[in-house]
């Protein structure tokens, strides 16, 4: 009996020996057999996703950059090509977005991972985050009417949420707003209330010139309207200006001084330089003609000189 104990307990270590190599070489022979399947089967198809995925972002670039194209093209045109530039930038972003999502979800399924548990989960989690995040909503219905009643485009010069600039870019969740001296501010839809755009139809420039009361009104008017004319026919500024200047006459007066008001049409938003020629020809022509601009009398100090013939002021005593 006791030969037969030992005979087992030695023979044990053996069969657990055996036993053990026997798992190893089953899980080796497991894993071989899952990395073949995932080489015949799964990666192809991965490869087939990703490639599909690839096609149709270069489709969307091709069209984008078409739209791009046309709106360069569109010179004589600057609100179709406004139009152009912001289809083209929510159809970049739109269409990235879509893939992205898609391509993730057979990704996941190529790698054996249960979609249905996962969007189960993403939808109760997304009634808790649709009450947190009502305002993305808001953003991405806001950002469709904007495009659909056509508010603005990308180029436009606006001014929105308190914020004024040319905007860069659009989509329906936000739009960026580069301002006058390069800041770009990023503007959620949903706190645009009220749009307005300097670069539809026309702008008007506009002057209120000061004058000192002692020169002439007819003659200030005379030389203002001489040089707004002056500008008007400038070859530099005669596509700029669609619209003869208007100088209706003086406008204010305050004490020695009297407002002379100058308005003039001109091009969306290309207003700035012809102001700008304005101004200059009129300093030339008010120094030829010898007429004075006005002061502020808010800036003005007026002191009082000592009457020469007065005897000094006596000094006051000093105690010792």
């Amino acid at each position: 009996m006791l030969p037969a104990i030992l005979l087992m307990q030695a023979a044990s270590p053996a069969s657990a020996a055996i036993h053990e190599e026997r798992t190893l070489e089953g899980l080796e022979r497991g894993w071989h057999n899952e990395i073949l399947d995932f080489v015949q089967f799964d990666l192809p198809r991965l490869f087939v996703v990703l490639l599909i995925a690839f096609v149709l972002m270069r489709l969307v670039k091709f069209f984008v950059n078409r739209m791009l194209r046309l709106a360069d093209r569109q010179v004589g045109n600057t609100q179709r090509a406004s139009q152009l530039r912001t289809m083209a930038a929510v159809l970049r972003a739109t269409s990235y977005s879509i893939i992205g999502f898609i391509v993730l979800l057979h990704v996941l399924s190529v790698f054996n991972i249960n979609l249905t548990p996962l969007l189960a989960s993403a939808g109760v989690l997304g009634v808790g985050i649709g009450l947190g995040a009502q305002s993305i909503f808001k953003d991405m219905i806001n950002g469709i009417l904007i495009l659909v009643e056509d508010q603005f485009n990308v180029g436009d010069v606006v001014k929105i949420a308190a914020l004024s600039g040319t905007v860069e870019d659009m989509s329906l969740r936000r739009t960026s707003l580069r301002d006058g001296d390069g800041t770009l501010h990023i503007i959620p839809n949903s706190q645009i209330a009220t749009v307005s755009n300097l670069s539809r139809d026309f702008s008007v420039g506009a002057i209120n010139l000061n004058v000192d009361a002692s020169a002439d009104p007819d003659k200030v008017l005379r030389v203002l309207r001489r040089v707004a004319m002056e500008v008007r026919n400038d070859v530099a500024f005669k596509q700029v200006v669609i619209a003869d200047p208007d100088v209706p006459g003086l406008d204010q007066i305050k004490g020695r001084e009297v407002v002379y008001p100058i308005t003039i049409k001109c091009r969306a938003n290309q207003q700035w330089g012809v102001l700008r020629e304005i101004r200059r020809k009129i300093i030339k022509s008010f120094e030829s003609e010898g007429i004075p601009l006005g002061t502020d009398p808010a800036n003005m100090l007026i002191m009082q000189h000592a009457d020469p013939t007065a005897p000094p002021a006596q000094q006051p005593l000093v105690g010792s």
